[in-house]
Formats: C-alpha cells, structure tokens, sequence
C-alpha cells in the first residue's frame, strides 16, 4: 500500500475510535456505570490527544 493510503486509512481509524470511545463513555454514565465511563472518557481524551499530534493530513500533489 502507499504510505498516502495508510495515512488516510489510519486517520479514519482514529477518528472511529474517538468517536465510540465519546459515544461510549456518553451511555455509560448516562447508566450510572461510572468507572467505565470514565474510563472510556479517558480513552477519548488519550484519542484527541493524539490526533493532534499527528496535525494536519499531508497534502496530495498532483
């Protein structure tokens, strides 16, 4: 694979993760289970953290 396609396919996976971790840890606490929502809170925040570590998509060039 081109190491573009890696880089997109691996943003979309974090994106994912991040997503259902936020999602995750919204229905946990909603049902009172707080250890794992906060718990999945902290995987989201661990997951924003890195995403911005990685900063913006590289640039295609024709």
């Amino acid at each position: 694979m081109q190491p573009e396609r890696i880089e997109k396919l691996g943003r979309f996976a974090l994106r994912g993760l991040r997503i259902g971790a936020s999602t995750f840890s919204i229905i946990e606490l909603l049902s009172s289970n707080w250890s794992t929502g906060i718990c999945s809170g902290l995987a989201w925040l661990i997951f924003v953290q890195v995403e911005r570590r990685l900063g913006p998509p590289a640039e295609e060039t024709p």
